[in-house]
């Protein structure tokens, strides 16, 4: 190598570095820029909620920050009195919770047989639960509606939690089947080799393996019930109402009553969001799972 190749190497790499942090630098303001876009509309709602609907007929949200004395709590006040808003949010979690934990059971159950267990048709039995994905939910709501309401569970907080438990399962089956197919096999051999059986397999070494992949289930199915207002629209009663539901009803009876409407969606999207941030390492371990296999 001349003396000229020799010099030429370390000015490439001093002319590489700022172009690295410039990159860097670009990158990071524009994630900056998108996660405010994303949180504008929240902090819009949240401040919308602070205000009178005086205020908020009057003037935009952003004022709010211009003048501070015009944001209280009294709507949050008045939207805890209200039984019927507080009645239907303990029914959203009534609803919410214990469907997330029987699809997140139900499905590590039997992905779990899928990947790893023999028995008769087991291929057969998979394709019918892949091909139950493309079934969109409109088709089985008449069907199910009739089904539910001879088995007297029309109306009521069990018949939504059926709907969207069985809804769930082949998506939830789907991914985590594949996810406990990435298992090494010989580790699983060697737990056999040594006395285990199939439970103590399943629970103590594949549930820990794929805590990531479970995490992420459970994030997006808890966000999905959370959010409906489609199959609690139809198979809810006024006594078991969640809380999309019961603000849709807010909105038809009496309009554009911000002082109602904004802390009611703000206390329906700050939960979705608080579990979102709480689990967000294990959601991106789950979505990053596999990519560096």
């Amino acid at each position: 190598m001349t003396t000229v190749q020799r010099t030429a190497a370390p000015r490439k790499r001093a002319a590489a570095r700022p172009a690295k942090w410039l990159s860097r630098g670009a990158v990071q303001i524009f994630l900056a820029v998108v996660g405010l876009v994303w949180l504008t509309p929240a902090a819009g709602l949240f401040l919308s909620s602070l205000r009178t609907e005086e205020a908020n007929a009057s003037s935009g949200w952003w004022t709010a920050l211009t003048a501070p004395g015009q944001m209280s709590f009294d709507n949050y006040a008045a939207l805890l009195k209200d039984s019927g808003i507080v009645q239907a949010f303990w029914n959203t979690v009534l609803i919410s919770v214990p469907t997330t934990l029987a699809v997140v059971v139900f499905a590590a159950l039997a992905g779990y047989a899928f990947a790893w267990m023999e028995f008769p048709g087991r291929d057969w039995i998979f394709l019918v639960v892949v091909a139950m994905l493309v079934v969109p939910v409109q088709i089985g709501l008449l069907p199910v509606a009739k089904l539910f309401g001879a088995l007297g569970l029309f109306g009521s907080i069990p018949g939504v939690i059926l709907f969207h438990t069985a809804y769930g399962l082949p998506f939830a089956i789907f991914l985590l089947r594949n996810y406990f197919a990435e298992i090494p096999k010989e580790m699983l051999e060697a737990a056999r080799m040594d006395g285990g059986g199939e439970w103590r397999i399943f629970s103590q070494l594949v549930l820990p393996l794929g805590r990531p992949a479970i995490a992420s289930l459970a994030i997006f199915q808890f966000l999905w019930v959370w959010n409906d207002m489609l199959v609690a629209l139809l198979f809810a009663d006024n006594s078991s109402q969640p809380l999309t539901v019961a603000l849709q009803s807010q909105m038809r009876q009496f309009g554009s009553n911000i002082g109602v409407l904004a802390p009611g969606a703000f206390l329906s999207l700050i939960v979705p969001l608080i579990v979102f941030f709480a689990f967000q390492r294990h959601f991106v371990q789950g979505i990053m799972a596999g990519s560096v296999k």
